[in-house]
């Protein structure tokens, strides 16, 4: 990864604050746009869930996504020049009896204040989206696949 597309990358993970995320339901495919938090290792994002959200049955521990997080467009630009990375990967519930739980809610209230009014509500949940591979794209025909090594070289700097 070029050091321009690993500065794109990180600004995209750690700038953006929400990502369209799908998954299937019943075995049709269902999006939602979430607010997310990015984990220090840039392996995983955290997102707060209602039951109540009917994209919400389709994370269930183990199960498959894919999610989208995206430049800003405006009436200005090219559309096909907008900067993006999509994500796959497997859903990780975070039950508050895991160890990593309170860190993990306080990492999201931290960037989503207003998130503390729902994190006690009992149709609320926390996923951890393990990322297993993803593809960047920083411009009209400028695609880059990402695995694994790919995050590592962002926490490396």
């Amino acid at each position: 990864m070029s050091p321009e597309e690993k500065q794109l990358l990180r600004r995209l993970v750690t700038e953006c604050r929400v990502l369209s995320l799908g998954v299937v339901v019943d075995g049709k495919p269902r999006v939602g746009l979430l607010p997310f938090v990015i984990a220090n290792d840039y392996r995983s994002f955290l997102v707060h869930v209602s039951q109540l959200a009917r994209h919400s049955r389709g994370l269930q521990p183990g199960s498959s996504f894919n999610a989208l997080i995206h430049d800003r467009v405006d009436g200005e630009g090219d559309a096909l020049h907008v900067a993006r990375v999509s994500f796959s990967g497997t859903v990780q519930h975070v039950a508050q009896s895991d160890a990593g739980y309170a860190a993990s809610r306080a990492a999201y209230v931290d960037r989503f204040p207003s998130s503390e009014q729902t994190s006690f509500l009992g149709d609320f949940n926390l996923y951890r989206l393990h990322i297993e591979w993803g593809r960047l794209v920083s411009g009209f025909a400028l695609a880059t696949n990402l695995s694994p090594e790919s995050f590592a070289e962002l926490v490396q700097g």
